[in-house]
């Protein structure tokens, strides 16, 4: 198919690009931006007075599939990305059973390619998820493995992760971590902080996090390879992280949409609602605040969902036995540009930038530009489209999120991915 895109505003960070223009899209590329010349068979859309934009690409994904399918598949989750704006997602390992061989990526890609968004896998960094032997590398990179997370358990032997940085290292492939000393955090529940000291519920430290932070940027000077510290949440994090780019380390970071817009208080004022509950556990609002901060510094590279699909009956339970984790796939963006970018806290560039052009460039993918040649992953929004979360509408197949009832001010209308049309609810 020809689509020309009529009369957007166009804002591609890779280019550096935030003006009106028309976008020329020929089967599965970008053409051309204000093209010489527009092809007979072309598809006219009308996109004045919405923004053009790379198609978003969410870094930390939980599809769930394969092992526990009743909560989300990656048929499901790719829906849901789509109808967020997402046209890449990349998955994690932690399923039933692990992504630990090539066989097991292979296995994604297979269900990827019948999926809306595109999709691609992260590998374990351990055989099982078990944290004691390394599983292998270059197979699963072979096999398409984009990189290696033992996400949702932290890589606690110290000679692992040295061994896992280095062998990843010859690979050019990162390592993805989850960061929590499972001593300090065992049996928490939330924050170590005002809430926990009032409830006398039990508080996992900001510690849990930052140790480990600081050991693996330890070893990560030794050993060389690129780490990304996933889901940071504490503005001690934050520091270490910046410092250590100061110092010329190749580390990235990410952050979420939860992280950024809620801290321990709405757990107290919800009555210990379960949908406020979540790994790392939302902090005080000194580290919110922090988290913020990284975004306009640089200190912070992406922003990701770390879509964490449960089911009801896992989710809807006492805050101190139900399953941590939350969704964002189609929230993300709009919570973003609705919280940071109307009040003028992020530019619509750096907000793009932190969801679509930065996680391509961590992970390498072909993805995060709307340059001539690209692949035509593309999404449009509607910067005036005011809705209401609701849950019940959502095509995942899990309720789980904290921003219920919240009005957004922004609307995902068009998703368009490898030149094709898979979401549209723009009226002509």
């Amino acid at each position: 198919m020809t689509y020309l895109l009529k009369g957007g505003r166009i804002i591609d960070p890779s280019q550096g690009i935030d003006r009106i223009a028309d976008l020329l899209i020929i089967d599965e590329l970008i053409d051309s931006m204000e093209p010489k010349s527009i092809p007979k068979d072309a598809e006219i859309i009308d996109v004045s007075e919405k923004i053009v934009i790379p198609g978003l690409v969410d870094m930390h994904v939980h599809s769930r599939e394969p092992g526990e399918e009743y909560k989300e598949t990656i048929e499901t989750a790719s829906k849901a990305a789509v109808a967020g704006g997402f046209t890449t997602i990349v998955t994690m390992a932690n399923t039933k059973p692990p992504i630990d061989t090539a066989d097991r990526i292979t296995f994604i890609y297979k269900l990827g390619s019948e999926a809306l968004s595109n999709v691609y896998p992260v590998g374990a960094v351990t055989k099982g998820l078990a944290g004691r032997e390394l599983a292998e590398f270059a197979d699963m990179v072979e096999a398409g493995a984009v990189a290696f997370s033992d996400d949702g358990r932290p890589i606690e032997n110290s000679e692992l992760m040295r061994n896992a940085l280095a062998y990843s290292s010859q690979l050019e492939i990162p390592i993805l971590v989850h960061e929590e000393d499972t001593l300090l955090s065992e049996q928490g529940q939330i924050h170590e902080g005002e809430v926990s000291s009032i409830s006398g519920m039990k508080g996992i430290p900001t510690q849990a996090e930052t140790s480990m932070i600081a050991r693996d940027l330890g070893l990560l000077k030794i050993s060389g390879g690129k780490l990304h510290i996933q889901h940071v949440s504490a503005a001690e994090s934050i520091d270490l992280i910046r410092d250590a780019k100061t110092n010329g380390l190749p580390v990235t970071c990410e952050v979420t949409p939860h992280h950024l817009l809620l801290n321990e208080m709405i757990i107290l004022k919800s009555n210990f609602h379960s949908k406020y509950k979540m790994l790392p556990p939302l902090r005080g609002e000194e580290d919110r605040e922090a988290l913020v901060e990284g975004l306009i510094d640089g200190a912070v590279d992406a922003i990701a969902t770390d879509h964490a699909p449960h089911a009801v009956f896992e989710k809807d339970n006492p805050f101190d036995i139900s399953l941590p984790g939350v969704i964002g796939l189609e929230t993300a963006f709009a919570l973003i540009w609705t919280k940071f970018v109307r009040e003028e806290i992020l530019t619509p560039l750096r907000a793009i930038e932190l969801m679509s052009t930065a996680p391509a460039k961590i992970l390498d993918l072909p993805a995060g530009s709307l340059g001539s040649g690209s692949i035509a992953d593309v999404t449009v929004i509607d910067p005036n489209h005011l809705w209401t979360v609701d849950p019940s509408k959502f095509f995942s197949k899990s309720r789980n999120t904290p921003f219920e009832g919240w009005e957004l001010n922004c609307k995902v209308v068009m998703t368009i991915v490898k030149g094709k049309i898979v979401f549209n609810e723009l009226i002509s």
